[in-house]
């Protein structure tokens, strides 16, 4: 592969998107992506398919083993829970494409919404600034992060370990030992607890088959510029209709009634509630999803970073600015921790000095269940997100069976480690590649 086939052409400004890749054997017609699919898998690269199975397998077991697993109410609660963690898993991609860590993004969470809460009921502060603060203190720790990794050359686990045990502290001397203080915005409250009107989920998967359609349009646009082959138009019309039938059925599920039925007394329903439409915090989500996307897919930056996880040596010998791209990176990750922690406290409803400690390493989970690459330089945001869908469907699938919650914990470990299992044999049987080429 050329250098302008890996980090895009200087003259047109032409970057392949990740999944469009010269040589990637998604280039020409329809069987030959296919064949370049089926080879790809042969060769240990399976991307997003094992989670992809593992989210079928997982949700059959538990369909037939709790009778709540299919309701409405039940999927509308999976995609609410699942929603933090999805954030957190896509912050953590843009690290671990790098082949670094974060360990302190969970606690970064917890430390901006400790110091929003404060403002915001202490303090009296308007919650939009003490939202804009509560960012700023994200961003600044983001920064001091990347300082000691890319410009000091400390290990990213060690610095973001020594942050992860500091900011416990910050989080305790912000908000006090045993210190608990309830949420009191209704803005914040509502992207978790509050839904779109029923017409709007419609006119949502308008704008997603909209934006779906555009970009793959422009991304034909810019190909066929740069005098390099498209895909087929019959992948980009499929795409559009699995994003139709599949969000039309949740659009559906979703627009269903699935509030309190209430008690008829003479003839008149009492203490029923009606709860329909899509949660106002899956818009949040997919907006970010694609905007991180069209990043790591379709700009130069983000073709560095994943050259940067293959290889850092031979992206610094063509000249990619290595320091710069990492320092950034953590700080998108400290960014989407505290997007992760918003969604958190909405979910919650209050903040404790607690708040973080744990959630790191299922974010972490979640990226490696999707099939993103521990060892750097392969996996999309799609992936973590998935990745997060299955971890929790564990938790919410063992919670209506009423098990243990260390029987949780002990699922959710051997998963992961079959995930982390099938990243490094998939990189044997590439010979140790990384990078996606």
């Amino acid at each position: 592969m050329s250098l302008n086939q890996q980090f895009g052409d200087p003259n047109t400004g032409m970057v392949p998107a990740a999944d469009d890749m010269i040589g990637s054997g998604q280039e020409g017609g329809l069987m030959d992506q296919v064949r370049g699919w089926i080879s790809r898998v042969r060769g240990g690269d399976m991307g997003v398919l094992p989670a992809v199975g593992g989210f079928v397998v997982l949700s059959a077991l538990f369909a037939v083993l709790s009778p709540f697993f299919l309701t409405e109410r039940n999927f509308a609660n999976l995609l609410v829970q699942a929603a933090t963690l999805v954030m957190l898993g896509m912050g953590l991609v843009f690290v671990i494409l790098l082949g670094e860590i974060d360990l302190s993004a969970g606690v970064t969470s917890g430390v901006t919404m400790c110091s929003f809460v404060v403002l915001v009921n202490v303090q009296h502060l308007n919650w939009i600034l003490a939202l804009a603060i509560a960012f700023a203190i994200g961003l600044a720790i983001g920064t001091l992060i990347g300082f000691f990794v890319a410009k000091v050359g400390i290990p990213s686990f060690v610095v973001t370990l020594g942050l992860f045990l500091g900011l416990q502290g910050v989080e305790l001397i912000v908000i006090g030992a045993g210190g608990l203080y309830l949420v009191q915005v209704p803005e914040i409250l509502a992207i978790q607890n509050s839904t779109m009107p029923t017409w709007a989920g419609w006119a949502l998967l308008g704008v997603v088959a909209l934006v779906s359609i555009g970009t793959s349009m422009w991304d034909r646009a810019r190909r066929t510029r740069a005098g390099v082959p498209n895909r087929t138009a019959l992948l980009v019309l499929a795409k559009l209709v699995v994003i139709l039938v599949a969000g039309g059925i949740v659009v559906f599920l979703l627009n269903e009634n699935r509030g309190q039925s209430g008690t008829v007394l003479n003839g008149v329903t009492v203490g029923g509630h009606e709860v329909t439409g899509v949660p106002i915090v899956v818009p949040f989500v997919l907006g970010i999803l694609w905007l991180g996307t069209f990043v790591l897919d379709r700009t130069r930056y983000g073709r560095y970073i994943y050259a940067i996880g293959g290889n850092a040596e031979a992206a610094r010998r063509a000249g990619v600015k290595i320091v710069f791209v990492r320092w950034t990176a953590f700080i998108i990750c400290s960014t989407l921790a505290v997007v992760s922690g918003i969604f958190q406290v909405s979910y919650v409803g209050s903040v404790d000095a607690a708040m973080g400690r744990d959630v790191v390493l299922s974010g972490v989970a979640a990226a490696v269940v999707g099939g993103v690459s521990l060892f750097g330089g392969r996996g999309r945001l799609l992936h973590a997100a998935v990745g997060a869908l299955v971890i929790a469907v564990i938790t919410n699938g063992l919670g209506l069976l009423h098990l243990a919650a260390g029987i949780n914990y002990a699922v959710t470990g051997t998963v992961l480690i079959l995930a982390a299992t099938v990243d490094a044999v998939s990189r044997k049987r590439n010979g140790g590649g990384g990078a996606r080429t």
